[in-house]
């Protein structure tokens, strides 16, 4: 089942729909709207366009980093599981 909320993001309304709650859809757009946030504030002069693209640049950089992370931690916990394995052998 599709939700739908209505947020506002950087002053605009958006109608926003997805299959998670609206509670979660609401604290992503509040996400997003901070981050925006804090690029006007840093930026008080620059285009919403340009502060928009910006934020979405930061979050993508938080995101890849975070996956990165992930991933590195994922692999030590195969590679201990794989040592800790063997000396039970």
């Amino acid at each position: 089942m599709k939700n739908n909320v209505e947020v506002e993001i950087a002053g605009q309304k958006y109608n926003i729909k997805g299959e998670e709650s609206n509670e979660y859809l609401i604290r992503i757009t509040e996400f997003v709207d901070g981050k925006i946030q804090e690029i006007n504030n840093r930026y008080a002069d620059m285009n919403p366009v340009k502060a928009a693209i910006l934020a979405a640049i930061n979050i993508a950089d938080e995101l890849h980093k975070l996956k990165d992370d992930y991933e590195s931690a994922t692999e030590k916990i195969e590679s201990r599981a794989d040592e800790l394995n063997n000396i039970m052998k």
